[in-house]
């Protein structure tokens, strides 16, 4: 059984930033492993070490300058990783869900894979929407929100657990081949070894171009445009207290009457 996991490097921002049109200062911004992506890797990586999954490949839309977050996922037990990318992908401002899935659906009929997870969302769009629509392209199972997982690779089936609102789960059986999307503490995602990070550096880690994929410079143009960016007004203000314990304890409680929280 072979499990592609897709991953991507999101942008991380310091707690003071500028806005550059409509981007943040590159002055500002890091680079990581999106967090729900690391919960995909950890939940295919425990496949492969319960002799389920033979092997497990990352796939992900990213330029060189990625590699580095990239081999995360191959120092953590992935065993070989596919980054996409060329000039194309490098002039568009915007890569939107339906550019996403055509491109990882060429990378789909590639690998052929049994099982294919994704994050439930990307830290930075936060679309939510990439790995059902890459499932409804490829005509694969899938199920949303999962935070369970038990596969039985011989039956072809995976049993999961689905956070739906208010609390409640749903439990329901999805037929291989099938894309799953990964919740945050489905696992305990691992911290990678000195020997994993040293191992990564020998694991295969593929360049694949648009039209290596069969695809053309086209698909990058979405629908979607980025406008604008700003900060969002604070819907609510503080009141601060100064003084003694004393003091400010007497201001709280003349607020809380004028509130007619307390008599």
């Amino acid at each position: 059984m072979k499990v592609l996991v897709t991953v991507k490097e999101v942008a991380t921002v310091d707690d003071e930033f500028e806005i550059d049109g409509v981007g943040i200062d590159d002055r500002f911004l890091g680079a990581d492993l999106n967090e729900w992506d690391d919960y995909a890797i950890e939940e295919a990586v425990q496949l492969g070490e319960a002799g389920i999954a033979d092997e497990v490949v990352t796939v992900t839309i990213g330029p060189e300058d990625a590699e580095q977050t990239i081999r995360q996922g191959l120092a953590k037990g992935a065993d070989r990783a596919i980054r996409i990318w060329d000039d194309a992908l490098a002039e568009a401002d915007l890569l939107d869900v339906e550019a996403k899935t055509e491109i990882l659906s060429a990378v789909v009929a590639e690998e052929e894979p049994d099982l294919v997870l994704t994050g439930v969302q990307a830290d930075d769009d936060g679309f939510g929407a990439t790995g059902v629509a890459l499932a409804e392209s490829i005509d694969y199972s899938w199920a949303a929100v999962v935070n369970e997982l038990d596969l039985d690779a011989e039956a072809g089936v995976a049993s999961v657990h689905r956070e739906l609102e208010g609390g409640l789960e749903e439990l329901v059986d999805v037929d291989l081949p099938a894309v799953l999307t990964i919740q945050t503490g489905i696992n305990e995602p691992r911290y990678a070894s000195l020997r994993g990070i040293r191992q990564a550096q020998r694991k295969e880690l593929a360049h694949l171009t648009l039209e290596e994929l069969g695809l053309a410079e086209s698909v990058v143009a979405g629908d979607l445009t980025l406008t604008s960016m700003y900060e969002p007004e604070t819907e609510s203000d503080a009141t601060i207290f100064e003084g003694s314990p004393e003091e400010t304890a007497g201001q709280l409680a003349e607020l809380l009457r004028e509130e007619g929280v307390a008599p």
